[in-house]
């Protein structure tokens, strides 16, 4: 959820359909921050990314001035291990090790200590909402 800037990825085309790639090892772009690592990459209008977090994680307050105060991108992905919850109006939704998501717009994420995820999300809702993000981000610094 720590994302900003430019994505790169492995963009291929083949008989007319657009693909691509992303690894973790490749991500254009990695960030680091206390409990957490991300590494992200962007291809076909998608950004990939690769987390970890070594802490419990809220992140309730960095989706603080956008509509209801909460992530405006829909996102999809495999808990690869330990414990993700999207808080939502409905309800919250509790994924674990192996299982795989859809949260659309109106969350929050909860991440808890020892918990690595991939997850995909549209490049311009996400970076619509990581723009208040890193704005919420620095301020708290």
């Amino acid at each position: 959820m720590h994302r900003s800037g430019r994505r790169s990825g492995d963009h291929t085309t083949g008989k007319g359909i657009g693909m691509g790639k992303v690894s973790k090892s490749t991500a254009g772009e990695a960030v680091e921050g206390p409990g957490f690592e991300g590494h992200y990459g962007e291809t076909e209008g998608y950004t990939i990314g690769f987390e970890r977090y070594t802490e419990h994680s809220d992140m309730t307050p960095l989706f603080v001035g956008l509509p209801d105060d909460r992530c405006q991108a829909p996102h999809w992905g495999v808990v690869l291990k330990g414990k993700l919850v999207y808080h939502t109006a409905g309800g919250d939704i509790e994924i674990t090790d192996g299982e795989a998501y859809y949260v659309g717009p109106g969350h929050t994420p909860e991440i808890y200590p020892d918990t690595e995820i991939v997850e995909f999300s549209p490049t311009a809702e996400l970076n619509q909402t990581m723009e208040v993000v890193t704005k919420n981000m620095e301020s708290m610094s």
